[in-house]
């Protein structure tokens, strides 16, 4: 008994700390959106348990399989800023989060996450990605939260080879899937096909500083609750979401260069947050925001920004703001060259 309890005692000494703010943002946007997530997870396969568990009274593995370099703790991979330049192996089957921010990941390869039927969230910003495997992420089929901004990403096309950069069928049966971060990739429009994001629930979309001229129709998926297109350069917009639609809920369309309120913001009934400052809209219609006759916002207007905008704000009537929370729920601003 005392050999066992020395064996435990220097393993204890001897673990790294994860004191990385990375490890910590990451742990604390998980927690906020788990509480309705493991309905068909045990109890005792939290994540971060609450209570103390239990010590068995047969021998345990002391030193779990964890990848060179990296940090693992209670199912979590922690290998940012090591100068990766591939996933690496003998990621614990267990895991939920996998941290791999600030490398240089050129890959995302077939088998690269197979066997991880656990993972969560998987954070592969500020690599040097170019290329994913359209299965590669086929294993992930709980994946909620995935990030790939500050990459060099340019495409996701339809009906490719493997050879291509995201084949439309990459994020395909991934309905687990609630965040896709890809800001910060060389994406230009004809990079994004109708149908790309077809079959996955996701409710946040993030693909600013792009290279976006337009919302391809049929690109946004019904369910999506927060829309972030900012600093493109997209002039039109041609959204096909459902009216219908009881979670769209914020827009981001800010520093583009849209001359007009985009159209079909009065059908939708949930929305609440848009934003447009720093574009080039010049005129404000009375039903550009809110819907006409007995129809109704089932949620009010709680912001919209359009400062930075050359909006003669004198002339606009002060009915265009009907359904809105209150004054200060709109941003007009200055126009400044």
């Amino acid at each position: 008994m005392k050999e066992y309890t020395l064996l435990l005692f220097l393993a204890l000494c001897s673990a790294k700390s994860l004191t990385g703010p990375s490890y910590f943002t990451l742990k604390n946007m998980m927690l906020q959106d788990m509480e309705d997530d493991d309905d068909d997870y045990d109890d005792d396969n939290s994540l971060f348990p609450t209570a103390e568990p239990i010590l068995p009274l047969i021998p345990f593995d002391l030193f779990p399989t964890c990848p060179f370099g990296c940090q693992c703790y209670v199912r979590v991979v922690h290998c940012s800023d090591l100068g990766l330049t591939s996933i690496p192996r003998n990621i614990p089957p267990d895991t939920r989060m996998i941290d791999l921010q600030n490398n240089k990941i050129k890959e995302v390869k077939e088998n690269d996450l197979q066997g991880l039927t656990s993972l969560y969230a998987l954070a592969l910003n500020n690599n040097k990605i170019y290329k994913i495997h359209p299965k590669a992420f086929q294993p992930t089929k709980r994946l909620r939260r995935l990030y790939l901004s500050h990459n060099q990403l340019t495409e996701i096309p339809t009906n490719c080879p493997e050879t291509l950069k995201i084949p439309k069928d990459v994020f395909k049966g991934m309905k687990s899937l609630h965040v896709l971060e890809m800001s910060a990739n060389p994406l230009n429009n004809d990079g994004i096909e109708p149908g790309a994001f077809e079959g996955v629930n996701i409710y946040h979309i993030r693909i600013a500083e792009a290279k976006l001229t337009s919302i391809p129709k049929g690109s946004v998926p019904c369910t999506i609750s927060r829309l972030g297109l900012g600093n493109n350069k997209i002039k039109e917009v041609e959204m096909e979401v459902s009216p219908t639609s009881q979670v769209y809920v914020k827009s981001h369309l800010e520093k583009n260069k849209l001359k007009k309120v985009p159209p079909g913001l009065p059908e939708l009934k949930y929305l609440q947050v848009v934003f447009l400052h720093s574009n080039h809209i010049a005129k404000l219609g009375v039903n550009d925001f809110c819907p006409t006759g007995r129809r109704k916002k089932k949620a009010l207007y709680s912001g919209i920004s359009l400062f930075n905008n050359p909006v003669k704000y004198w002339e606009v009537q002060p009915s265009t703001f009907r359904a809105f929370l209150a004054r200060n729920s709109v941003q007009l601003g200055n126009f400044l060259k």
